[in-house]
């Protein structure tokens, strides 16, 4: 979820803005999200397939996808996390994290996912730098076609999740779906922030909530709270992700876009 400071020139009335958005209890007295239709893990992803999630940057698979992950790790299922940028760019060069941030930001996923009932195996790195994800999409996508199986089941970020990076891995994952054949499902993530209940862009009627279990939320709270370098202060700067924006991301469930 880093390079904040990457504007969404096409569309700005989605610009993020970190210091703003939507809040959380915005969403919760709304009734839209409890009144989803319910669906079964089974459903998301059958039994033979293998569920892979696209993150644009490390933390994404976590925010939007962590208890998915961990509920499908927990029954023994085939799961592979592929990190498109090593999430460098969620700093600026001034930080003393900045150099470091590629090293941080991969250790601090494999703890992530070890908390999810994952083992390092089960990261796959593109290596596409941070912010410029739509810039290098051939390369993204002829990375994609190589290791794609009509079989899987691909999580990537809405289309239009607000964050560039964000867009171009779900346009990406449309296109894959198309080619390949394997079965595209959309994760809402920044959506939470820019967007509000009222917004017709939302796709409503493809909106469905996976309900976690107890341990299902406590693994992925847990594992998000591993990623230090994007909820922890930097010499003064407010976190890449707050408290108002992590609020999103600590639900009973999660919400999909079937």
């Amino acid at each position: 979820m880093a390079t904040l400071n990457a504007c969404v020139k096409d569309a700005p009335s989605r610009h993020i803005d970190i210091d703003g958005g939507t809040p959380e209890h915005v969403w919760q007295a709304c009734g839209k999200l409890e009144a989803l239709p319910a669906v079964e893990l089974c459903e998301l992803a059958p039994a033979r397939s293998r569920a892979v999630i696209l993150a644009p940057h490390p933390d994404d698979e976590t925010l939007g996808c962590g208890g998915l992950i961990g509920s499908l790790a927990a029954l023994g299922r085939q799961v592979s996390v592929v990190a498109v940028s090593d999430g460098e760019g969620s700093h600026p060069q001034e930080s003393k994290l900045h150099a470091r941030l590629p090293e941080m930001r991969a250790r601090e996923s494999l703890s992530a996912l070890r908390h999810l009932g994952l083992g390092d195996a089960a990261i796959q790195h593109v290596c596409i730098p941070d912010g410029a994800v739509t810039a290098y999409l051939p390369e993204l996508k002829k990375w994609l076609r190589a290791y794609l199986h009509p079989t899987d089941i691909l999580f990537a970020p809405w289309r239009l999740d607000g964050h560039p990076d964000h867009e171009a891995a779900g346009h990406a994952a449309n296109e894959m779906e198309q080619e390949i054949g394997c079965k595209l499902v959309e994760v809402p993530i920044w959506t939470w922030h820019w967007a509000r209940p009222d917004d017709s862009r939302l796709p409503w009627g493809r909106a469905r909530s996976l309900h976690l279990t107890p341990s299902a939320e406590r693994s992925k709270r847990l594992a998000m709270q591993c990623y230090r370098s994007q909820i922890a202060e930097d010499e003064g700067r407010m976190p890449v992700l707050p408290a108002n924006v992590l609020a999103h991301f600590v639900r009973p469930y999660e919400v999909f876009f079937l």
